[in-house]
C-alpha cells in the first residue's frame, strides 16, 4: 500500500491517541487474516503524528468521521464514514479502516491528495474535500 502526495512524498497524517491505540490492536489482530492491509495500516500508524490524550484536529480524518473525497482519476466525489470492521456496511457508506481505501484515508487532513493501491493492484489517487466530526452521543440523564 502506498500513500503519497503529489510528487512522491507521503503526506503528514495525524491521529488521536485513542485511535492510534485501537488501530494498533486492530492491525495486530488482522496480521494473519489480512496481512497486506494490516501491514499497510501498521505503516501508517508508525509514521503518524499522535496527539496527546483527549486532543484531535478538526478537518482530519479519524474514526467515525464522515469524509467527502474525490477520485482524482475520474472526478467522482464520494461520501463515506470511516468505521471499524464490525460496523462496516458499504450500502450505507460505512467503510472499514481495514480496506485499502480506509487505510489510505485515516489521518489525512482536508486538501491532501494520496495515492493508494486497490486490492486488484491498481493505483488510484484521491483528495480529501471535507471532514465532518463524528456525532457526539447525548449525555445520559440520571
Amino acid at each position: 500500500m502506498t500513500k503519497k502526495a503529489v510528487g512522491g512524498a507521503k503526506p503528514r497524517i495525524i491521529l488521536t491517541a485513542a485511535d492510534h491505540e485501537k488501530l494498533s490492536l486492530l492491525a495486530n489482530a488482522a496480521a494473519h487474516t489480512m496481512p497486506e492491509v494490516a501491514a499497510g495500516l501498521s505503516e501508517e500508524l508508525d509514521r503518524a503524528h499522535v496527539l496527546t490524550t483527549d486532543r484531535h484536529t478538526i478537518g482530519t480524518v479519524r474514526m467515525g468521521c464522515e469524509v467527502d473525497f474525490r477520485d482524482d482519476m475520474t472526478g467522482r466525489v464520494q461520501t463515506v464514514t470511516l468505521v471499524y470492521p464490525n460496523e462496516a456496511d458499504i450500502s450505507k457508506g460505512l467503510i472499514s479502516v481495514l480496506t485499502p481505501i480506509g487505510t489510505a484515508l485515516i489521518g489525512l487532513p482536508v486538501g491532501k491528495s494520496i495515492d493508494w493501491t486497490t486490492r486488484t493492484g491498481e493505483t488510484k489517487r484521491l483528495t480529501v474535500l471535507k471532514v465532518l466530526e463524528p456525532a457526539v452521543p447525548e449525555p445520559q440523564s440520571a
